[in-house]
């Protein structure tokens, strides 16, 4: 029996990791993923200020993994019906498929915004970003980041560090089409968020919708913005189809999962799960559950469904770093400063150990 995971992010690798341990030895379990490595992407802003953390987000999937087959490929298509995948390297068929494929950047249409700005979804843009804010920095130019998202305030919190220790005065401007930060938060910790920006220098422009670009101007809804350098981080969409919609069984058909960034999930409350790393990771865990209880009912072919857990979105509490500020919240509490800072270097340390990467968990938490 043949046990397909696609795509090595958050979801993928703690799924695998989980059915390593649960799943009966003779079920192959192959995990699909073009790259080499598992990147911690949740962290990889911190790469933009910081080279030498780029070595210590990306992991060999060979450290993440111990009995799963690790196939590099680009998945180009899946078949439901005939369960197959197709791949950059040819076509694999399994018994039960999961996609975690992961979401890339979503440019939503907007005329040049993909052509001009880069986005913030891999190691080489983080390098894209490095060196042209390096370039902005010693002409004292404009950077503007476009999406005040997490990753967006994120972005722009980094640059304003880099931005203050730069040569000349590079400006960082942060735009948003909704009528504060991190919409979506709580007001206390949109507020936080958006005081720490203040502090730091941010240029923040809310309800400034973006309608394309050119090689050196943001065109928004109310007038134009030059730039230097133009940095995109305005939302995701799935590798196929958008976001898939799934209920809280994270299934998509008899034979098929879906969850994490690539999918769409109502949970068992009827609300729709945050695009996220915990949710990601929380949602592989009832995604094991229930593919260990499917590979089950497929072996022992006793008639009836196996019966699935529901996934249920539980907030861990939010950590986000503005440059060297860090702003969370725990509940209903928001805290800055020290606390903060120790709560998302916590976190960050505890992925990094989690999938086995324990010199670079300490690593990090030392540095």
């Amino acid at each position: 029996m043949d046990v397909l995971v696609l795509g090595g992010g958050y979801a993928g690798v703690t799924l695998v990791r989980t059915l390593e341990g649960t799943l009966p030895p003779d079920v192959t379990l192959t995990l699909v993923d073009e790259r080499e490595t598992h990147l911690v992407q949740h962290l990889i802003h911190r790469a933009i200020r910081e080279p030498d953390l780029d070595e210590k987000l990306a992991i060999p999937f060979d450290r993440v993994c111990s009995r799963t087959d690790h196939h590099q490929a680009r998945v180009t298509g899946i078949d439901r019906d005939t369960q197959t995948v197709e791949t950059s390297t040819g076509t694999l068929s399994y018994d039960v498929c999961v996609i975690s494929l992961g979401a890339r950047t979503a440019f939503y249409g907007l005329d040049g915004v993909a052509a001009h700005a880069t986005p913030l979804k891999r190691l080489d843009h983080v390098a894209q970003i490095r060196r042209g804010f390096q370039q902005v920095g010693e002409t004292g130019g404009r950077a503007v980041v476009g999406g005040a998202g997490l990753s967006g305030v994120q972005t722009a919190g980094e640059l304003a560090e880099l931005a203050a220790g730069a040569e000349a005065a590079p400006e960082v401007v942060l735009l948003e089409q909704a009528d504060t930060v991190a919409p979506g938060f709580d007001r206390s910790f949109r507020e936080a968020l958006r005081e720490t920006l203040d502090d730091r220098g941010v240029d923040v422009r809310t309800g400034q919708s973006v309608e394309r670009a050119t090689a050196d101007e943001v065109v928004l809804s109310d007038g134009s913005l030059a730039y230097d350098q133009f940095i995109w981080t305005g939302g995701i969409t799935g590798q196929f189809d958008g976001r898939r919609a799934v209920r809280a069984t994270l299934r998509v058909d008899d034979r098929t999962f879906a969850l994490g960034d690539a999918a769409r999930v109502v949970d068992t409350d009827g609300d729709v799960a945050p695009a996220a790393a915990q949710t990601a990771v929380g949602q592989a865990e009832t995604a094991a559950t229930n593919v260990k209880r499917l590979v089950e009912h497929l072996r022992d072919g006793d008639g009836f469904e196996p019966r699935l857990d529901r996934y249920r979105y539980s907030s861990k509490g939010w950590a986000v770093s503005v440059g060297d500020g860090t702003v969370a919240q725990v509940g209903s509490t928001v805290v800055r400063g020290a606390p903060a800072h120790l709560l998302k270097t916590t976190i960050g340390s505890g992925y990094l150990g989690s999938v086995g990467a324990i010199s670079e968990a300490v690593q990090y938490a030392l540095e």
